[in-house]
């Protein structure tokens, strides 16, 4: 066996298994980012709410603060929810305070700040941890998984977006810099909502 064959051989096995190992950890993920509307939460009225209701539809979720210079995108993600919203797009926002003090308001503080300078209409809950010990069970998830472009790690600031597609599947994650009417950002979006609801027998909650 020549030494040039060797080394093609030496190659080829390298390349395969780093087609493998790739493949387990998507499938790893897929496993993972299924579960990412099994989850119960409060709103922002303190009622609990089964995540699953968004299941077959495209789930928008962003943790969202009342005193940031990103704030302004309030605006931009209603808009998105008006548009889109007919089509199966689903904005979900989660207040935290984690980041810069910044979201120091009570429930009702943050309704009406959101109602009355926005005009928000989108799902709004209770306010949660995203990162640390104390994050919420939903952001431990969101935060474990390498989804493109970032990988896994923590959430960097407020306004961060997770898009979950109809199969509840995290499928990409924004930076925070990443305005809600950003191109890129709405390509993905609607590439996403093209797809065809899946079949499900359980009757979605409104």
């Amino acid at each position: 066996m020549s030494r040039a064959f060797k080394l093609f051989l030496l190659i080829f096995t390298l390349i395969l298994g780093e087609i493998d190992a790739m493949a387990e950890e998507s499938e790893g993920n897929a496993g993972v980012a299924a579960k990412a509307l099994d989850f119960k939460m409060k709103s922002l009225d303190g009622k609990e709410v089964d995540l699953n209701k968004y299941q077959g539809d495209v789930v928008l979720v962003v943790n969202v603060a009342s005193e940031c210079g990103l704030t302004p995108q309030y605006e931009q993600l209603q808009a998105l929810h008006k548009k889109y919203g007919p089509q199966g797009l689903r904005v979900i926002g989660f207040p935290c305070n984690q980041f810069g003090r910044q979201e120091p308001g009570s429930a009702e503080e943050i309704r009406e700040f959101c109602t009355s300078n926005y005009g928000v209409t989108f799902d709004l809950f209770e306010k949660v941890d995203v990162n640390g010990n104390d994050a919420c069970p939903l952001y431990k998830l969101l935060t474990g998984l390498a989804t493109k472009p970032k990988g896994a790690g923590d959430v960097s600031w407020n306004f961060e977006k997770f898009l979950i597609d109809r199969d509840g599947k995290v499928v990409r994650r924004f930076e925070p810099q990443t305005g809600p009417n950003d191109p890129v950002l709405i390509g993905v979006l609607e590439g996403e909502l093209k797809a065809d609801r899946p079949n499900t027998s359980k009757d979605k909650k409104s």
